[in-house]
């Protein structure tokens, strides 16, 4: 008797053609591969202080702290830590290690010093680069930590300490020595909690990162639309993949300029955007409900901006309506992807060259040159169209593992390849991708499965809401329910009874779990953190 056929394997691809990419080049020479072109025009702009630095000048700074670095005995698989804000010197000093074939390893400023110091030692950094103001959280690293060389500040260093302009201005670019160069050398360790677990290294390659940028900014219709003309506003955290890949390294491709700002304010924002004419802005849910709904918006001119890409999360379909139907002038469209999979893998090609027609809701359609598939997470069965399950990715923009854990890296990348990002979602008959939610993060009520990004997103659309982060909770009866942390708007009274009405008018019979939602209430934005502490703990 014949043995059953398999279950046959949907693979999805992008809707746009597959591309050639030069991945055999440094991620540094590639991204300055047109820099005649555009040698002059502005390339980082310090919001801060309004300093200005040429295509020119960032490739010469960069070169020389690429011989610093050489002098200092920094070379091939070396590894700085960049504990940095968004400042001109975190490009500059990404930019050089790129150069001396070094890593950079970049850490939150606003870390802990214990986590500071388990993520040097975690990644063996011989030097760090900071600032004055982050000065005590690193004092004691040179004696925790023996293989680190020094501490490098950009401002103001304490008494006895080394100023960056020790890496510029005591070498010269013609004092950069040539290394052996592989395409899967690591240039980039960021730090991932992946799906599971404590954060670890990812090792990025220089054939990766120049893959992930050439999916989004490379051929004769991009996926994502920057052009050399452009002003595209860095707010995002630097030492985020998605800021640094869809930001930085993709302007720096196509000679646009970028803004660097160091702290997400509304009222900031609205004063940047029209001086410096921003015409693209690369943003995060909260801050596209701040622009939504603060009036400080509303006597504003946001004219300039022809482009919002937002990330990190999924974007609710009624906030989306409602950015769109405030700044009718605007492209809105989501980003998919996370660390691991070296940023994006999916983005809204209404953001594209030549634009298409997109659903609210929708992170986009899948990059080019790369394979989806949505696997059952129960059987393992590949799925069709329209039918959620975890989403599995393979691409050469992938990272090449986690630093110095094999046991890891072989739980989230299986032996065909495959990427397991422990996220659900479905692709539609049109190749968009909708993100259902985490599969770690399912709130499994009473048998029937409660997204938690769904909930938020109905919650959000209630006019005396302004941020929400839901969370599940063990109970005895349901076995979990929801637990929403909401921010009320300014002047709102709403109340608990209130808020349970408004969700079971909109919920299904058999699913309504309003009754057992527990509502706290948070006089912050709430979203990042609860999500990352509580969720996954």
């Amino acid at each position: 008797m014949a043995a059953a056929d398999p279950s046959p394997e949907f693979i999805f691809r992008s809707k746009l053609p597959d591309l050639t990419i030069p991945n055999h080049l440094p991620l540094h020479t590639y991204c300055f591969e047109r820099i005649s072109e555009f040698k002059h025009n502005p390339c980082l702009i310090n919001a801060a202080t309004g300093d200005i630095y040429t295509y020119g000048e960032v490739h010469v700074t960069a070169r020389r702290v690429a011989a610093g670095l050489h002098k200092l005995g920094i070379g091939k698989g070396d590894v700085i830590m960049l504990l940095l804000q968004n400042t001109p010197q975190f490009a500059f000093a990404f930019l050089g290690a790129s150069f001396a074939c070094a890593i950079a390893t970049m850490a939150n400023p606003f870390f802990t010093p214990a986590e500071i110091a388990k993520q040097a030692a975690s990644s063996g950094a011989k030097l760090i680069i900071t600032q004055a103001a982050f000065a005590e959280k690193v004092k004691n690293l040179p004696q925790e930590n023996q293989g680190i060389l020094k501490v490098i500040f950009i401002d103001s260093p304490p008494e006895g300490g080394c100023h960056f302009s020790s890496l510029t201005d005591e070498a010269k670019e013609e004092e950069l020595t040539d290394v052996k160069f592989s395409p899967d050398d690591v240039v980039a360790l960021p730090y991932s909690s992946g799906t599971t677990g404590l954060p670890k290294g990812v090792m990025l390659t220089h054939k990766g990162l120049v893959t992930s940028v050439a999916q989004q900014v490379d051929g004769e219709n991009p996926h994502f639309h920057i052009r050399s003309n452009d002003v595209v506003l860095c707010v995002l955290p630097l030492f985020h993949i998605y800021s640094l890949s869809s930001i930085v390294m993709s302007s720096l491709r196509v000679g646009a300029a970028i803004l660097l700002v160091q702290k997400f304010d509304i009222n900031s924002l609205v004063a940047l955007v029209p001086k410096y004419r921003v015409t693209i802005a690369t943003v995060v849910p909260p801050i596209v409900l701040a622009m939504v709904k603060s009036p400080v918006v509303d006597c504003s001119d946001m004219s300039s901006i022809r482009i919002v890409l937002s990330g990190a999360a999924p974007l609710g379909k009624n906030l989306e309506d409602a950015f769109r139907a405030k700044f009718p002038h605007a492209i809105l469209g989501q980003g998919y992807g996370m660390t691991e999979s070296g940023s994006v893998l999916t983005m809204s090609l209404a953001l594209a060259k030549e634009r298409f027609a997109i659903k609210s809701g929708a992170c986009g359609t899948l990059m080019r040159n790369a394979e989806m598939k949505i696997v059952n997470p129960e059987t393992g069965v590949s799925l069709s169209r329209n039918q959620p399950g975890e989403i599995y990715v393979r691409s050469p923009q992938m990272m090449k593992g986690y630093l110095n854990d094999e046991e890891a890296t072989k739980g989230i990348i299986d032996g065909d390849g495959w990427l397991h990002t422990g996220d659900i979602g479905l692709v539609d008959d049109d190749d968009e991708v909708f993100i259902v939610d985490r599969l770690k993060e399912l709130i499994k009520y009473k048998g029937f499965q409660v997204a938690p990004a769904e909930l938020e997103g109905l919650l959000i659309s209630n006019v005396h809401i302004v941020d929400v982060a839901v969370i599940p909770m063990k109970d005895e009866v349901a076995g979990e329910a929801p637990v929403a942390f909401i921010v009320r708007s300014d002047g709102s009274n709403i109340t608990e009874d209130e808020i349970k009405e408004y969700i079971s008018k909109q919920v299904q019979d058999q699913t309504d779990f309003s009754n057992s939602v527990s509502v706290l209430w948070k006089g912050i934005s709430v979203h990042c953190r609860l999500q990352t502490k509580l969720t996954r703990s």
